[in-house]
């Protein structure tokens, strides 16, 4: 039977795999790639962050493919085990209602080895990088392992899932640069507000079954007024944006306030845009806004590398 599941794309190449394996690749939801993406693309900006004081590297281009891998890993380790503990829930929401789990594909048993190989491909890649990126990465765990459980206990576990989806900023920019500094930390928090607004466009879709089931979220904690929480969270993450590489600055100076904005002027036009855009009744035009944040992510992370290729020579 070549089950398709309700918010994946039939066409895509997953569901026309041989029906033994479709149900582990399901679970690790290579067949929506937006999570893998916005898992890779806070560490891919964080190397284009550093450029401004540590320039381009050629190990920049290892780093990355690193972080790529390691992102859709421990994406599908990461969504396989929320899988695990979510399904009791998944089954009384029609959106989720025929994930391998719930439905039966795959048992409980067969899901946590799944969740181990995946674990085992992240490990190779956390084996590669320095050591305090290792110690970093590390602390990622017990985000990744309580995030299940937030939805249940606060009405804001879109921010828990930024801290969990943009540790990668803190990992890559360690990995190139053997350092952290308050700018990138500043720029990791822009990020989880970021991640706060989209997520919080994400979970409209489910606000119905999410109030039936019981299910805590951003998008019905602003209730009415979700749009507006949504540009506040946008603003934040913008101006956090902007703090961070004023921070990074020689000096400050009317020419590099200029280039400073020009550099975050894309990314921030493109969340104005979803703002404007997002129709919270609309769910179909509610995840297309949340998966146009890949885009959101490479406007800012082009103009960065563009800037830094053009200030700095490559080593």
């Amino acid at each position: 039977m070549n089950t398709t599941l309700i918010d994946s794309n039939s066409t895509h190449w997953v569901n026309n795999t041989p029906a033994n394996i479709r149900p582990y690749l399901q679970l690790s939801r290579l067949d929506r790639p937006i999570g893998y993406w916005l898992l890779t693309l806070p560490g891919w900006m964080a190397l284009a962050f550093s450029t401004y004081q540590h320039g381009i590297h050629l190990s920049d281009i290892k780093w990355a493919i690193l972080i790529l891998v390691g992102a859709v890993a421990m994406r599908g380790a990461g969504c396989t085990y929320n899988d695990i503990i979510d399904q009791n829930l998944d089954i009384q929401v029609d959106r989720t209602a025929l994930r391998p789990l719930p439905s039966g594909a795959v048992s409980n048993k067969q899901a946590w080895i799944w969740v181990i190989l995946q674990c085992i491909i992240g490990l190779l890649c956390w084996a590669i990088l320095p050591n305090i990126s290792k110690v970093i990465a590390l602390f990622s765990i017990p985000l990744v392992m309580a995030y299940p459980f937030m939805k249940r206990i606060t009405w804001w576990p879109q921010i828990w899932l930024g801290l969990t989806f943009n540790w990668a900023v803190l990992v890559a920019y360690s990995a190139k640069t053997l350092t952290l500094n308050l700018p990138v930390i500043l720029f990791y928090l822009a990020l989880v507000f970021w991640t706060l607004g989209y997520d919080t466009i994400y979970a409209c879709q489910d606000l119905e079954d999410d109030i039936k089931v019981g299910i805590k979220s951003t998008a019905r904690k602003f209730g009415r007024r979700v749009k507006t929480g949504i540009g506040t969270s946008y603003l934040i993450s913008v101006f956090l944006i902007f703090l961070s590489k004023l921070l990074q600055a020689d000096q400050i100076n009317v020419y590099e306030i200029c280039v400073i904005l020009a550099g975050i002027f894309p990314f921030a036009f493109h969340l104005i845009y979803q703002v404007f855009a997002f129709k919270p009744a609309d769910k179909e035009k509610s995840l297309f806004i949340f998966k146009s944040n890949k885009f959101s992510g490479f406007l800012l992370i082009l103009p960065w590398f563009l800037m830094g290729l053009f200030s700095a020579h490559i080593n």
